[in-house]
C-alpha cells in the first residue's frame, strides 16, 4: 500500500467515466451482470436442494466470470458520479500482494488471520457480535459476557445507541464522541474479561468517518493492531466515507477490512447474480480499498437475512470461488433473523456457520440476532454457540454439512418472514454474574445435543 496508490485511486474517482446512479443500478449492473451469468452458463445454477455446493468446476466457472465482471465494469464513486475502472494487470497483482497471513491485536490475544481453502481444517477465526444497536448503560456488561468466551477471537461490539445520552446523528460531532467513546468503553470490557490487546474491528458505532477519526489510531481510541472497518452500499459501489476511512486507517498504519453484501431480488438479479457481483466487489477492493482482508455478505431481500436457501446456496458459491482460486483473507457475516431465548436464532446460526467453516472463509462476524432491529436484543450465549459450531465445524466434509443444514433448514426456513423476536439480554441474562437464564441455557443445550447427534464434532454438550 503506498500514499500513490491511494491518490491514484483518488484521481479515477474525479476523471473516471461518468455515470449517474440511477444508471448504475438499472442499465449497467443488471445487463452486465446478466451478460456474464449467460456468458458463463451459470444461469439456473442454484440448487435450494442441495444449499451447500460442492461442484468444483462450477465455483472456478462463477470465478472466472466474477473476475471479468469486476475488470469490465469497475466501482461507481457515489459522490462523484464517476467509475473508478481496474485494469486486469492491476488487479491480479493487488491478489497477489495481498497477505496470506496477517497478525492483528497485541501479545497473548493476538490472532493470525489465514486463508483457508474449502474443507479446510484450520478453523476460521470468529468476530462477535455484528453491531447490534446497545444502550450505553448494557454495553461494557454485555460485551464483557460475549468477549469472556474464549471461541470469540475478535470483538467488533455493539453500536452505541447514544452518547452521553444524546442520539448520535450522522455525520455530526456526535459521532467524532462516539468514535471515542466507544473506544473507551471496548477497552473496559476487554480488561474486564482479562483480554486486553484482544483485536477488534472498528468503528461500528458510527456510520459515517467522523467515528472511525473520532475513535481510530489517536490516544485511547482502538489501535493500528485493531482492524479498521471500512463498509460501502451495494452493488459495486464505493463512497467518499469509504475512502476517508481507508486513508484515515493508512495515514495510522492500520489494517483495514473492507466489505460489502450483495442483494438477491436486488440490481444483480437471482442468487447466481448476488454470487457474481460479492466475486466482483471482493476483489476490486484490494485495488479501491486497498485492503488486507475482503469482505463479501449476501443479503436475501425477502427477509432481510441470509439464513434461507438461496441465501446459503449464494455464500457457499462465493467463498468456495474465492477460496479455490486465490490465497486471500475473506471475510463475512451472518443475517439471523429470530431473537436470543430462541431455538430459531440457534438453528439459523448452526446452518450459516457450518457452511463459512466448510466453504473456505477465513473470519466470520456475527450474529446479527433478530435480525439487529430491536436495541439490547443480543445475548453472550448465541456468540459462544456461533463460535463453537463454526471453529469445531472446520474440516468437515461439504456434502456432510450439506445434510446437517437440510434438516436444519426445515426447522426454521417457515419461519423466515415472521420471526420469533426472543428476549431482550436482561431477560435472557443474570446481569450480577452474567450467566445465561434457565431457559436459555437449556435451549442451548438442547439444540447443542442435537447438533452432536447429527454429526457436528461439537465434544460433549455440556463442554
Amino acid at each position: 500500500m503506498s500514499v500513490f496508490t491511494i491518490l491514484d485511486i483518488l484521481d479515477r474517482a474525479h476523471t473516471g467515466p461518468l455515470c449517474a446512479v440511477k444508471d448504475w443500478d438499472m442499465r449497467v449492473i443488471p445487463p452486465r451482470v446478466a451478460e456474464k451469468l449467460k456468458d458463463y452458463h451459470l444461469q439456473g445454477t442454484c440448487t435450494p436442494e442441495h444449499p451447500i455446493n460442492s461442484d468444483d468446476a462450477l465455483a472456478d466457472a462463477f470465478f472466472k466470470a466474477g473476475f471479468e465482471l469486476a475488470v469490465e465494469v469497475g466501482m461507481l464513486c457515489l459522490n462523484t458520479e464517476r467509475v473508478i475502472k481496474v485494469s486486469e494487470d492491476e488487479l491480479r497483482s493487488a491478489i497477489q500482494r495481498a497477505p496470506r497471513e496477517l497478525p492483528v491485536g497485541e501479545g497473548r490475544e493476538t490472532v493470525i488471520l489465514r486463508a483457508r481453502q474449502p474443507e479446510d481444517p484450520h478453523p476460521p477465526a470468529f468476530t462477535a457480535p455484528l453491531g447490534i444497536v446497545v444502550s450505553e448503560d448494557l454495553w461494557v456488561p454485555l460485551m464483557q459476557g460475549i468477549v469472556q468466551n474464549r471461541e470469540v477471537d475478535i470483538a467488533q461490539g455493539g453500536s452505541l445507541e447514544t452518547v452521553f445520552g444524546r442520539p448520535i446523528l450522522s455525520a455530526t460531532p456526535y459521532e467524532t464522541f462516539a468514535g471515542r467513546l466507544h473506544a473507551q468503553m471496548h477497552h473496559e470490557a476487554l480488561w474486564r474479561a482479562g483480554r486486553s490487546g484482544m483485536p477488534a474491528t472498528a468503528v461500528i458505532s458510527s456510520t459515517t468517518e467522523f467515528g472511525q477519526l473520532g475513535g481510530y489510531g489517536l490516544p485511547g481510541g482502538f489501535k493500528p493492531t485493531d482492524i479498521a472497518l471500512v463498509l460501502s452500499p451495494a452493488e459495486l459501489k464505493t463512497t467518499y466515507t469509504s475512502l476517508h476511512k481507508v486513508v484515515h486507517a493508512l495515514n495510522c498504519g492500520g489494517v483495514i477490512l473492507s466489505g460489502a453484501s450483495s442483494m438477491i431480488g436486488g440490481y444483480s438479479g437471482p442468487p447466481e447474480g448476488a454470487a457474481l457481483s460479492a466475486i466482483a466487489f471482493s476483489l476490486l477492493q484490494y485495488v479501491v480499498h486497498q485492503c488486507h482482508c475482503g469482505a463479501s455478505g449476501v443479503l436475501d431481500l425477502r427477509y432481510m437475512g441470509n439464513c434461507g436457501r438461496h441465501a446459503q446456496w449464494t455464500i457457499s458459491v462465493v467463498f468456495q470461488a474465492l477460496s479455490r482460486n486465490t490465497h486471500l483473507i475473506t471475510n463475512s457475516v451472518t443475517n439471523q433473523v429470530a431473537g436470543p431465548g430462541t431455538e430459531m436464532l440457534l438453528y439459523e446460526s448452526a446452518a450459516v456457520m457450518l457452511n463459512f467453516a466448510v466453504s473456505g472463509a477465513s473470519i466470520v462476524i456475527g450474529p446479527r440476532s433478530a435480525g439487529g432491529k430491536y436495541a439490547n436484543y443480543l445475548t453472550p450465549l448465541e456468540c459462544k454457540f456461533c463460535g463453537e459450531v463454526l471453529k469445531r465445524s472446520a474440516g468437515l466434509k461439504r456434502e456432510q454439512a450439506n445434510e446437517i443444514v437440510k434438516i436444519l433448514l426445515a426447522k426454521y426456513e417457515d419461519s423466515l418472514k415472521d420471526p420469533p423476536k426472543g428476549k431482550s439480554f436482561v431477560e435472557c441474562f443474570d446481569l450480577g454474574t452474567l450467566q445465561p437464564a434457565r431457559e436459555w441455557l437449556d435451549l442451548y443445550l438442547k439444540v447443542k445435543r442435537e447438533l452432536i447427534d447429527l454429526g457436528v464434532p461439537l465434544g460433549s454438550a455440556f463442554s
